[in-house]
């Protein structure tokens, strides 16, 4: 299979994985653009240029869409997002710009609040899966809001028992999954887009 983690047996606890393999320290390129949009807090939204920065972080191939909207559109939507208590109502607004999936929007909030959050991706959830930690979705491919609170809430629990940041776990289990693939991680038949 493609874009598996290699091995039959899952790791032995998800807590001695992290634990393990753990990579605290955050990718300079990365501290960077976190230091960049910080002021967006205090400001209580992001530019439009903020949001685009973001974006193509995590998916160049999104950012021709995301630029789509507008500064209002950017301002309004991500306000919303940045305001709101709930979980799902800040990922929703997100989620109402165009360009932005799942993985973006997990990614803006990472930016914003890496203590709390990390980017749902589907090397991630791929190894959460293989290790049973999530439901559904096996591929990663496609992910949705509910897959992103299953992910948040594993993710949380790890941080919690390591005392490290939601990043921190994010980041080690990506990484940890890059060491284990086997094959593409995208299957070959859809042609790469543009």
């Amino acid at each position: 299979m493609r874009g598996v983690i290699a091995g039959s047996r899952p790791e032995p606890s998800l807590i001695a994985l992290v634990r393990e393999r753990m990579i605290a320290v955050e990718d300079p390129a990365t501290s960077s653009l976190i230091e960049a949009v910080r002021p967006a807090n205090v400001r209580g939204y992001l530019t439009r240029g903020e949001l685009i920065r973001i974006c193509r972080w995590k998916s160049p191939r999104s950012t021709g869409l995301v630029r789509e909207n507008g500064a209002r559109r950017v301002r309004t939507a991500t306000e919303a997002a940045i305001r709101s208590v709930e979980e799902r109502e800040r990922f929703e607004r997100l989620l109402s710009l165009r360009g932005v999936s799942a993985p973006s929007a997990s990614a803006v909030l990472t930016m914003l609040e890496p203590g709390r959050y990390g980017v749902i991706d589907i090397r991630v959830w791929q190894l959460l899966h293989a290790m049973g930690a999530v439901r559904g979705n096996a591929r990663g491919a496609g992910l949705t809001l509910d897959q992103w609170f299953q992910f948040l809430h594993v993710l949380r629990g790890v941080a919690a028992e390591l005392d490290v940041t939601a990043r921190a776990v994010e980041r080690t289990l990506f990484a940890a999954h890059r060491e284990r693939q086997v094959g593409t991680l995208y299957p070959a038949s859809k042609p790469p887009r543009p």
